[in-house]
C-alpha cells in the first residue's frame, strides 16, 4: 500500500529538504509535485486542494522560515498535515456499553465484510480479551451464513444460527438475546451487501440499526476502489450514523486514495486496516504511522507490536537457553525462525517497516521481497526433506544425501550446499550477536540470503 505514492513524495521532498533555506518559489515548485503524487494516488480533489493549501500556509510563514534546518521542517509539515487529512490518532471501538455491545457491520457485496467479522473476532477475543458472537442477517445470500460459521470456527468465536426464511431484524434480535443468556460481551452483526447503493437496502439497514441500537457501526469498503470507497462510505454515512470505517484489501492496493480521502470525505476515522485474506490480517489504523511509512521513514512501532504478537516466546526462550548452554544452532531452529519471519508478513512486510527507506528504489525493494519469499520458501522445502538426524547435525550431510534432499525437496544440489553454507553463517552470527538486539540480528540475516544485501541500515 502507498508504494506509488511514497516513491514520488520521497523523490519530491528528497530535493527540498536538504535547502538551507526555503522560498515561495522551491516550495511552489514542490507542491506541485506533492498536489500531483496525490492526484495519482488517487486521492479526492477537494482533499488534495485542502492539504496543498494547509502546506503552503504553514510553510510559508514563521513555522519553517525561523528553523534551523528548514528542509527537514517542510518534512515534517507534510507529515502533519497527512496525519491531519486522516485522522490525528488511533479511534479504537468504544464498547463501553452494557453487554452485549452490539457492532454492526454494513457495506457493499465483495467489500469483505464477512471475512472483516471473523478478523475483528479474533482481534476482541486475543487482544482485548472479549468474548464475541457472530450473526449473519444477510438473509439474501446463503453461502454468506454458511460463510460465517466456517470462519467462526477458525477464530473460536460463538456462532449464532439464522435462516433465509427469517427477517434481519428477527435474527439480530434473537442473537443480542441469547448473548445476554450466556454472558457475551460483544456481538458483530453481518449483514447483507448490494452490488450498488439502492432504497430497498438503505430501509432495511436503517431498520436493522434502530432495531439493535448498536455501539458501533462500521462501513466496510474496498480500498482498491479508490475515490469511489470514500463516496460510498459518505452515501452510507448519510443513511446511518456511521461510527468508523474498515478499509479491506490494501495489500492489493498500491495508490492509497482511499485512506487518504474516507476521513476528509465523511468526517468518520478509518478504524482497521484489512491486509490479506488470513483471519489475524487486520491492523488497527494509526495516522501517525501510516504518514511516516508514506514518507518512508517507517513504521517501527507496529513492527514491535506484530513481534510481540505473532512471535512465539516458548521457542525464543528455549532458542535463547540452548544458545547459552552452549548447544549450536542446528537446521530445525532455522526452520522455525524462517517460520516465524514468514508469521509477520515475510520479508515483505518486514522491510515496508523499516526506516530509513528513502534511498532505497521501491522497485527493487519490491524485487528484493520477491527474492527473498522465494528462496525462504526453498529453504523450507530443503529442510523438511532432511532426516530428523540431518537436521540436528549438518556435519553428516554427505554428498549422496544431498542429492536425496535435492530430490525430495526438488532443488539442485547446490541449492541444499547453499542452505548448509548459509545455516553455517547464520550459526556464527546468532553467537556473535546474542542478546545484542534485532538491528544487528537483520542486518546479519540480511547478510545471510543472497540478494538482501542491499537491506537498509537500522
Amino acid at each position: 500500500m502507498f508504494d506509488n505514492l511514497s516513491e514520488r513524495l520521497s523523490q519530491t521532498l528528497r530535493h527540498v529538504t536538504g535547502k538551507s533555506r526555503l522560498t515561495e518559489d522551491n516550495i511552489k515548485d514542490t507542491l506541485r509535485e506533492v498536489r500531483m503524487a496525490l492526484l495519482e494516488a488517487d486521492v479526492a480533489l477537494p482533499v488534495v486542494k485542502d492539504f496543498v493549501n494547509a502546506v503552503r500556509d504553514r510553510a510559508v510563514g514563521a513555522e519553517v522560515s525561523r528553523s534551523l534546518s528548514p528542509g527537514q521542517a517542510f518534512l515534517k509539515i507534510v507529515q502533519g498535515e497527512l496525519e491531519t487529512m486522516m485522522g490525528a490518532a488511533n479511534e479504537e471501538l468504544s464498547l463501553s456499553a452494557v453487554p452485549p455491545a452490539v457492532v454492526l457491520m454494513a457495506g457493499l457485496q465483495g467489500a469483505g465484510k464477512t471475512t472483516t467479522v471473523a478478523k475483528l473476532a479474533k482481534h476482541l477475543k486475543e487482544r482485548k480479551k472479549k468474548s464475541v458472537m457472530v450473526v449473519s442477517a444477510d438473509v439474501y445470500r446463503p453461502a454468506a451464513i454458511k460463510q460465517l460459521e466456517t470462519l467462526a470456527g477458525e477464530v473460536d468465536a460463538i456462532f449464532f444460527p439464522s435462516d433465509i426464511s427469517q427477517k434481519p431484524v428477527d435474527i439480530a434480535n434473537a442473537a443480542i438475546r441469547e448473548a445476554k443468556l450466556k454472558f457475551i460481551d460483544v456481538v458483530l452483526v453481518d449483514t447483507a451487501g448490494r452490488l450498488a447503493i439502492d432504497d430497498e437496502m438503505m430501509a432495511e439497514i436503517t431498520a436493522l440499526h434502530a432495531a439493535v441500537k448498536p455501539v458501533e457501526t462500521l462501513f466496510v469498503v474496498d480500498a482498491m476502489t479508490g475515490q469511489d470507497a470514500a463516496n460510498t462510505a459518505k452515501a452510507f454515512n448519510e443513511a446511518l450514523p456511521l461510527t468508523g470505517v474498515v478499509l479491506t484489501k490494501v495489500d492489493g492496493d498500491a495508490r492509497g486514495g482511499a485512506a487518504l480521502s474516507v476521513r476528509a470525505i465523511t468526517g468518520k476515522p478509518i478504524k482497521f486496516l484489512g491486509m490479506g485474506e488470513k483471519t489475524d490480517a487486520l491492523e488497527p489504523f494509526h495516522p501517525d504511522r501510516i504518514a511516516s511509512r508514506i514518507l518512508g521513514m517507517g513504521d517501527v512501532m507496529s513492527l514491535i507490536e506484530q513481534a510481540e504478537q505473532k512471535l512465539d516466546r516458548d521457542k525464543a526462550e528455549k532458542l535463547t537457553k540452548k544458545l547459552k548452554k552452549g548447544k549450536g544452532f542446528d537446521l530445525e531452529d532455522f526452520r522455525d525462525q524462517l517460520q516465524q519471519m514468514n508469521n509477520m508478513g515475510g520479508m515483505g512486510g518486514l522491510l515496508e517497516k523499516m526506516p530509513n527507506m528513502g534511498g532505497v528504489n521501491l522497485s527493487q525493494v519490491q524485487g528484493l521481497q520477491g527474492n527473498a519469499e522465494k528462496q525462504f520458501k526453498q529453504m523450507e522445502s530443503i529442510i523438511n526433506s532432511m532426516t530428523p538426524e540431518e537436521r540436528r547435525n549438518p556435519d553428516i550431510i554427505s554428498g549422496s544425501r544431498r542429492r536425496r534432499i535435492a530430490l525430495g525437496s526438488g532443488t539442485q544440489v547446490q541449492d541444499v550446499g547453499r542452505l548448509i553454507k548459509q545455516h553455517k553463517q547464520m550459526q556464527k552470527m546468532m553467537k556473535k550477536f546474542m542478546g545484542k538486539g534485532m538491528g544487528k540480528m537483520m542486518r546479519g540475516l540480511g547478510g545471510m540470503i543472497p540478494g538482501m544485501g542491499g537491506m537498509p541500515k537500522l
